[in-house]
């Protein structure tokens, strides 16, 4: 891949997935500002996941770049999804599943087979720890992306109430480790 300086092309730093840290945020937010214009999260939204759960937050960048995409996971309850752009005070102590809250690649690192590493380091990561699944609610009609990775769509009760904020094509999907 390369970007196009004044009529010359020059590679891209090989991107890597690697810790998020708190000067990451501002290009995690315009990762997905692009790629979930329909589920808008505020800057504070992943703060918030990141003091809470920095093991489960990642960025791809080259090592002298910008932020390219972002993985954000974190324990959550089985058969629940978080409202979308909100705080959350703490991880529930009863949590049963590690949830991926989001994964998002800005469009020029599309296609580059980026997103397979960074979902496989969370199920070696969420494995390890001894949680038994991975679970999403998966928007923009990425249901067969989710199911290419693993993931089958589950329909517990109550469950498309709380998906009603996602949109129509939103489905609750779990990995089992």
């Amino acid at each position: 891949m390369a970007i196009q300086t004044g009529g010359a092309e020059r590679p891209l730093s090989p991107l890597t997935w690697r810790a998020m840290t708190p000067d990451d945020l501002d290009g995690v937010v315009a990762a997905a500002q692009l790629s979930f214009p329909d589920h808008p999260e505020e800057r504070a939204c992943f703060a918030n996941r990141l003091e809470l759960h920095p093991e489960g937050c990642f960025v791809l960048a080259a090592p002298d770049g910008p932020v390219m995409g972002y993985l954000v996971a974190y324990p959550w309850r089985s058969n629940a999804a978080p409202a979308l752009n909100v705080l959350i005070d703490a991880l529930p102590a009863e949590a049963e599943v590690i949830y991926l809250h989001d994964l998002a690649l800005h469009p020029a690192a599309r296609g580059g087979g980026h997103t397979l590493p960074v979902v496989e380091r969370l199920a070696e990561q969420a494995r390890a720890a001894g949680w038994p699944a991975i679970a999403l609610v998966a928007v923009n009609d990425a249901s067969a992306f989710w199911a290419r990775n693993g993931f089958e769509i589950r329909n517990p009760p109550g469950m498309a109430e709380k998906l009603a904020s996602y949109g129509d094509d939103a489905r609750y999907m779990v990995r089992p480790l």
